[in-house]
């Protein structure tokens, strides 16, 4: 990023707010110029049962980041976002839209919302997408599936050339989410597991914390990755779990590969499931940190998958580009 004196000082304030980070960036011309984040999100408000404290932080964070742009003579014109904010407990409910959604109707359907306490620029929502029937019983339920802020990242990566019609997005965070594009570049639908906050939970709530290294998991042992996946296929994932614990009691495993043959577990799980549902077609854009992002890749490549690994940069100026565009369009 570059904090050096732009041509225009016309900016806008991104925002990305998700299950527990919201992230905030100063763009001017589509171009990432300083960037803020803050460990608050939607986790925060359900715990809470109110978004007051989310409310807050954003209140703070779009204001430091005005003050940071007029140190670069930059003077933001709105907010645009996307993300959690949309959802009930965020900062405006904004009803999904259904698949298949491309660019049009995302652009067509941002809600503009003026909220003088959280900031008095206006500001742009940009909705989440349903996948399903329009009215699903509960036999659709396999079928139904929801997104917010992953569309956003979709249009921007389609934008930079990334990613393609009839490939798929693997969003790897709180949520793990496999999301595929249709031939006309478009979301056709999307399949979530809750893996990244079991993850989170298990290292912090469950007899595996002393085995896990606690926060995000960084190291990866390719070994122990591929015993966990053949222990999941044989065992459950149930079991699979259980079995970090007897690793680190009996045999004396260390961090590493415990959070490695975790890894394993819950990769072969939402792998078999991902590719039941045709949710898996190649080339598979792979987006995410750490330790998780690695061992999907790996896990793909090893049965001949066609992957790309995105280093968040990508990632970040993708999530910004696709925000600014859709906002264009919407005002075109």
């Amino acid at each position: 990023m570059s904090n050096a004196k732009l041509s225009t000082s016309r900016a806008v304030i991104c925002v990305d707010t998700g299950t527990t980070n919201t992230r905030v960036w100063i763009a001017n011309q589509g171009n990432i110029v300083d960037r803020i984040d803050e460990q608050i999100g939607l986790r925060d408000a359900a715990r809470e049962r109110n978004n007051s404290s989310l409310r807050n932080s954003l209140r703070t964070l779009i204001a430091a980041a005005r003050s940071k742009a007029a140190q670069s003579d930059l003077y933001p014109e709105c907010v645009l976002a996307a993300g959690m904010l949309t959802s009930p407990l965020g900062l405006c409910e904004v009803p999904h839209i259904p698949a298949p959604a491309g660019e049009k109707e995302l652009a067509d359907s941002l809600y503009k919302l003026s909220d003088p306490q959280v900031t008095d620029l206006p500001i742009y929502l940009v909705p989440g997408i349903r996948s399903g029937p329009p009215s699903p019983s509960l036999e659709d339920l396999e079928q139904t599936d929801l997104l917010r802020g992953e569309e956003t990242l979709v249009m921007g990566l389609m934008q930079a050339g990334v990613l393609s019609g009839n490939a798929t997005l693997l969003n790897l965070g709180s949520h793990w989410k496999a999301i595929r594009i249709d031939e006309r570049s478009r979301i056709a639908s999307s399949y979530t597991t809750l893996t990244g906050e079991l993850i989170h939970a298990l290292q912090a709530q469950t007899v595996l914390a002393s085995a896990l290294p606690q926060g995000r998991l960084e190291e990866l042992d390719a070994d122990w990755l591929e015993r966990g996946r053949r222990f999941e296929s044989r065992n459950g994932t149930g079991r699979a779990m259980f079995s970090v614990r007897l690793l680190e009691q009996i045999f004396h495993v260390g961090q590493t590969p415990l959070s490695s043959f975790l890894l394993g577990t819950m990769i072969e799980s939402d792998l078999r499931a991902m590719e039941r549902s045709k949710h898996l077609n190649d080339p598979i854009v792979i987006t995410g940190t750490g330790a998780p992002a690695s061992a999907w890749h790996l896990v793909l490549q090893s049965i001949g998958r066609t992957t790309r690994l995105c280093n968040p940069e990508i990632v970040d100026q993708a999530f910004v580009r696709g925000l600014v565009r859709l906002a264009n369009f919407h005002r075109a």
